[in-house]
């Protein structure tokens, strides 16, 4: 995914949901803060964007969105890549998260905009999901050094799951820097 499909979808479920903020929770979240052209396959080459709402507590706007620019849909088959609506509660974000929101705004995406999550909390929520692409698309983000480990490391660790889970995440993070406090290295 680009940058530029990325506006287009924000623009397009702006408009059909009828509100200016469009909450960008999956992993294509990253192209808020980085230009595509500096990330590498295993964090771009996803076709989906999984959107919310701030304000959707019946899940109403995304449901709404998922029919018009979603899998199979008109739009998806026409672009080649689409949205997916989710609920607010679909990733597992630490506290604090809404307020480090990346806003990603540009003629292209107006009338909306994205509210995109700031990589490191992407990154841990797409940690605690554990799975196998997930783990892939977080060590591609470590080798290119665009995330800082430590703080990475913070984030995971004030994630909402078992304290065994958590304590495997950080492990996994720790293993893949050097040079990280803890890591052994």
């Amino acid at each position: 995914m680009t940058r530029e499909q990325l506006a287009h979808i924000l623009r397009a479920a702006s408009q059909i949901a009828e509100v200016s903020d469009v909450v960008v929770v999956g992993s294509q979240s990253v192209l808020g803060t980085f230009d595509d052209k500096v990330l590498p396959e295993e964090v771009i080459g996803s076709i989906e964007v999984d959107i919310t709402f701030l304000d959707d507590p019946t899940n109403e706007k995304s449901d709404t969105v998922e029919g018009a620019l979603g899998e199979f849909s008109p739009f998806h088959e026409m672009y080649h890549y689409y949205a997916e609506g989710v609920s607010a509660s679909t990733a597992v974000l630490g506290p604090g998260w809404e307020g480090r929101l990346v806003v990603f705004e540009n003629e292209s995406t107006k009338p909306g905009r994205g509210l995109c999550l700031e990589p490191h909390d992407c990154v841990a929520a797409k940690l605690a999901a554990a799975r196998e692409k997930d783990f892939e698309f977080a060590a591609a983000l470590l080798r290119e050094e665009l995330l800082d480990p430590a703080v990475l490391i913070e984030r995971t660790e004030a994630l909402p799951i078992q304290s065994k889970q958590r304590q495997r995440l950080v492990s996994w993070v720790r293993a893949r820097v050097p040079n990280t406090p803890g890591s052994g290295i």
